[in-house]
């Protein structure tokens, strides 16, 4: 079949897409922006890429006409416009128009758990994305998941965070709120396992694991597999500002993230009952095993995808391809050059840079300045990276965004996403047996200018005992 796959660079997409390709399918891929979008990692016989933007009607004619089945996985959650309901119900709206255009028999669409009577405003958009999706001439296959739990998966990351971080915590009442939890293998095995069953056509169906359990009870359990000793203790009086600021400066989610999860974790996620499980043969997996295999998958530098790469400023919302172009005028730069000894010992110190490997110089001033980030409301330096040696284009690295990463031509570009009178970026280029590392700010203003200036006496330090590491 050929199957339209939107949300390509999303946690599922980048799942889905080679379970879809081992599969035999046909895929085209959409995504926004190409340049986000790496696909050497594939098999290229039976994959395209489509680039096109569901909130804007004129991209929609580049969807192909000649699909069978489309996967809707669209979602704006983390959206830092307060609006991100209408814009997930324009997508939605625009996504029915272009499929109709098509020959596509199915829609299968990922939303979330709806049971409960009172919704949050989170799943009250999923709801209503369902709805506008079912409007469509095609059949509609929905999939309902709560907690989603996998190497890279939100969940997975903030209740990591929590764990591994506070000994002791006070936490939010809503840490007794129930959930079913459910593993990204088992996600993908349903997602795919639906494609072209007609007994699934205008359908939904909850799926989740095998256990019900509480967000404390989940925390709980997490410790017991990393044999850590935590106490919980819940407190009544916790508001959801106060919740949302708890879960922001913790672990490695926004703050207008945590404020939506937060609305979300007060309503409970159980499954109804369905025999979709066994229709397709899927063997559920408990919540340790999860977590078990999640780790496996971190241990041996296998995470296929990671929702922090999802994350992104509204200033790459236009693509990367506008910001590749690093620009000159009106801008300051603190440009270094010198002999690469090794060039291959180099150049594998530039792509292991950041997260865990750290800066190379001055960690604790790297740390300090991403601490002061989190407290400006930006994204500070939690999200790390995603494998410990390997770089593509549209990763996030610490509180930067890769722009180019060519291991071949010896170049790797990125773009700061932290809080900034102005913008930045930060080039690595081996040139004639040289390593050419640059700095370049456009600053905003009077602040940017002072900015600059504040921190030139730092990054006189900084810059030179870098590029002095990645060459000794």
């Amino acid at each position: 079949m050929k199957i339209l796959l939107t949300g390509t660079t999303g946690y599922i997409g980048q799942r889905l897409l080679p379970a879809l390709l081992a599969d035999g399918h046909e895929v085209a891929c959409c995504t926004r922006d190409k340049q986000r979008f790496d696909a050497s990692k594939y098999e290229q016989k039976n994959l395209s890429i489509v680039e096109v933007d569901f909130l804007k009607v004129s991209t929609l004619d580049a969807v192909p006409e000649d699909i069978d089945v489309a996967f809707y996985l669209i979602h704006s959650m983390s959206s830092k416009k307060g609006d991100f309901e209408s814009l997930e119900e324009k997508s939605a709206k625009n996504f029915v128009s272009a499929m109709e255009r098509t020959n596509a028999k199915q829609v299968i669409y990922l939303g979330g758990i709806v049971n409960d009577k009172q919704l949050s405003k989170h799943l009250r958009s999923r709801k209503l994305v369902e709805d506008t999706l079912g409007k469509g001439k095609f059949a509609l296959t929905t999939l309902r998941a709560g907690i989603i739990l996998g190497s890279g998966s939100a969940s997975f990351e903030i209740i990591r965070d929590l764990v591994e971080k506070l000994p002791v915590m006070v936490a939010p009442k809503w840490l007794n709120t129930k959930s079913q939890p459910i593993a990204i293998r088992n996600v993908i095995q349903f997602l795919k396992g639906v494609v072209g069953m007609e007994k699934t056509y205008n359908r939904h169906f909850d799926i989740g694991g095998p256990e019900i359990l509480t967000y404390k009870e989940m925390l709980e359990r997490f410790a017991k597999v990393r044999n850590l000793k935590r106490k919980i203790i819940t407190v009544p009086v916790m508001t959801p500002k106060l919740s949302s600021y708890w879960l922001y400066f913790v672990t490695s989610v926004s703050y207008s993230l945590a404020v939506n999860l937060v609305s979300s974790m007060s309503v409970e996620v159980i499954v109804e009952e369905n025999d979709l499980a066994d229709w397709l043969e899927i063997e559920l997996l408990t919540y340790e095993e999860a977590i078990r295999l999640a780790f496996d998958k971190i241990q041996n530098e296998e995470v296929v995808s990671s929702w922090i790469d999802a994350q992104a400023r509204n200033v790459l919302a236009g693509g990367i391809s506008q910001l590749s172009q690093v620009p000159t005028y009106g801008c300051f730069i603190d440009k270094r050059e010198k002999e690469v000894r090794d060039v291959n010992d180099t150049l594998h110190k530039i792509w292991t840079i950041g997260g865990e490997t750290g800066w190379y110089t001055s960690d604790w001033l790297w740390r300090f300045r991403g601490f002061l980030d989190k407290i400006f409301g930006g994204v500070g330096l939690r999200r790390g990276r995603k494998h410990k040696s390997a770089i593509f284009a549209g990763d996030s690295l610490d509180f930067w965004r890769v722009l180019y990463a060519n291991k071949e031509e010896k170049r790797l570009l990125l773009y700061a996403e932290m809080k900034l009178p102005g913008e930045a970026w930060l080039e690595f280029e081996i040139k004639e047996n040289k390593l050419v590392q640059t700095a370049t700010f456009r600053p905003l203003g009077v602040a940017g200018r002072a900015y600059w200036f504040s921190v030139l006496p730092f990054h006189g330090v900084i810059f030179r005992r870098m590029l002095n590491e990645l060459v000794r």
